[in-house]
């Protein structure tokens, strides 16, 4: 009886194992090679700087100091980022050379901040762009943020994910810049 069991699971368990586990590891070979196609290596990380716009539909802008939570996020941001206004609202540029996940939309940082999102829309405001916009609010503050990614030839995206597997399938191509605009309520 003990013979019969080891042959039954010599000859059956291990083909069953190494059947479910083959096309696991070759899905997982896969997996990396896509990863390092699309995973920035630290020498291409590093990018020329970027000259950032002086002005916003008609209005000067200056440069604002980064904060220690955009400071953490530009550390290991493979791009570059800006933080500018025309005295009235808040320009967050960042500018990519290569497609990234961590260009993500601005819902996810204010979430994680701990504002509460309401009013999402997208719209086409002045300029003829479509944006993607929302309010945040927190502590009785609100905001209104309007976001959008244009790649080199001025195509625009208001979702992350859709330019990422664009710009991943070779159907954009950059550098790409993501615009978000906080204008207090």
């Amino acid at each position: 009886m003990n013979f019969l069991a080891n042959r039954f699971v010599n000859r059956v368990l291990h083909k069953t194992l190494w059947a479910a586990l083959l096309p696991l590891c070759a899905l997982w070979g896969i997996g990396q090679a896509v990863a390092d196609h699309v995973t920035p290596q630290p020498a291409a990380l590093s990018m020329p700087s970027v000259e950032w716009p002086t002005e916003w539909r008609g209005n000067p802008l200056r440069p604002l100091a980064l904060s220690e939570v955009e400071q953490r996020f530009a550390s290991h941001f493979p791009g570059a980022l800006a933080r500018l206004t025309d005295g009235r609202q808040v320009l967050v540029l960042r500018q990519v050379n290569q497609p990234t996940r961590m260009l993500h939309p601005a819902t996810d940082c204010y979430r994680g901040l701990g504002y509460r999102i309401h009013n999402e829309q997208l719209e086409v405001q002045a300029d003829h762009a479509r944006w993607r916009c929302f309010v945040a609010e927190r502590g009785g503050r609100a905001v209104r943020v309007c976001e959008r990614i244009e790649d080199a030839q001025g195509q625009g995206f208001t979702d992350a994910s859709a330019w990422y597997w664009a710009s991943v399938a070779g159907q954009s191509s950059g550098p790409w810049r993501a615009m978000t605009v906080a204008t207090p309520l």
